[in-house]
């Protein structure tokens, strides 16, 4: 493993734990002895590069920098990395990729040159852009990254007639997906699934040994009408909930949510459905960089319909429910003609025990 990858692999440890910032990781290296290693530290507090320099201590002069992401040059809740690399006496560095943020786009690349730093971009650029897919997506549109997610028979069934669910995917599989909730920064899904399952909606056996994530992903429950139970598991869970409402709903009935510590937004609604490119919006202002989408067929319908959706991440069972009845993974309209579907690209198929998992990057419509 060469240091740039060593620096990627420190940053998937601040993955889901430091939004709205990115997850970035950084290598100090004099010599050819790694010297300093860092990775970003949560909202507030120090980045890799000032984390691996402290490591690094007065070995850090003379020294390169590998870091997979170009080092900020504006002051915000820290200073900019950029001048305690000049401080350091460092004197390469070696950036993965530039910052799109506006406010840095190769700013901290230029003021890093102007010091008499030597600095080479590009080692390993697709894997940090993909390890920050949704910083990307954020700091260019505003808007947080959606990934849906959904395990299903191999005849495409989500549950059976009945409305039986559990388990469709095996242990492996969900392992894999409470990672997907530790690294996410919400869950999303509908008020049906919610009344079926009466799920946790927390990220498990992640970020510990064996227990919850010290830092929960935010619950957003689509709940045109409230008929969310003030029994619902998840009120019972740590980390906060987002109840998102039509404006039709009683203020009596929002106060009650809001005593089980329920957070709640209202939004227009039209043919009992919210708008969920208004919610996408808000939760982007509200810092939201990410968002897993595992609601049943009709909030998966309701995405792909309206264009929200940018990655899938689909679990198959080797198992036939049958039943004519029985919910499909994606409802909705649907397209009308298979060369309008919607399509992947950049496909990766991985095993978890007898179930495959395929996700994939969603293409434009028809393209």
């Amino acid at each position: 493993m060469n240091y740039m990858q060593q620096a990627l692999s420190l940053a998937r440890l601040a993955l889901g734990q430091v939004s709205p910032n990115p997850a970035v990781g950084a290598l100090v290296v004099k010599d050819g002895e790694i010297v300093g290693r860092g990775y970003t530290q949560p909202p507030g507090n120090s980045h890799a590069e000032v984390v691996a320099l402290e490591q690094a201590g007065n070995k850090a002069k003379g020294s390169i920098m590998y870091v997979t992401l170009e080092p900020c040059c504006h002051h915000g809740r820290t200073p900019p990395c950029t001048q305690d690399i000049i401080n350091a006496g460092i004197n390469e560095v070696h950036m993965a990729m530039l910052d799109p943020n506006p406010i840095v786009a190769g700013k901290g690349k230029t003021e890093l040159e102007a010091a008499g730093i030597n600095v080479k971009v590009g080692e390993c650029k697709q894997e940090a852009r993909d390890l920050n897919e949704a910083y990307v997506k954020y700091v260019t549109t505003g808007m947080p990254y959606i990934t849906v997610k959904y395990a299903m028979s191999l005849d495409g069934k989500i549950a059976t007639h009945s409305g039986d669910s559990k388990w469709i995917s095996n242990e492996e599989s969900r392992h894999y997906a409470h990672q997907l909730r530790y690294i996410s920064d919400a869950i999303m899904t509908g008020v049906n699934t919610i009344l079926a399952d009466n799920p946790h909606l927390t990220a498990r056996c992640c970020g510990g040994k064996g227990g919850r994530a010290k830092k929960q992903p935010l619950r957003i429950i689509i709940d045109n009408e409230g008929r969310t139970p003030p029994t619902a598991q998840l009120f019972k869970e740590p980390g906060d909930t987002l109840l998102v409402m039509g404006r039709h709903i009683k203020p009596k009935e929002i106060e009650g949510y809001r005593r089980l510590g329920a957070k709640t937004l209202e939004l227009p609604s039209s043919n009992n459905c919210i708008d969920l490119k208004r919610l996408l919006e808000k939760l982007g202002e509200m810092g939201i960089t990410s968002v897993l989408v595992e609601g049943g067929s009709i909030l998966h319908g309701s995405i792909f319909d309206q264009g929200l959706a940018d990655k899938v991440v689909a679990f198959i069972a080797p198992i036939i429910i049958g039943g004519e009845k029985a919910k499909t993974a994606v409802a909705g309209k649907g397209v009308a003609r298979v060369l309008d579907s919607f399509k992947l690209k950049r496909i990766s198929i991985e095993r978890f025990g007898q179930d495959i998992m395929i996700s994939g990057y969603i293409t434009a419509v028809g393209k």
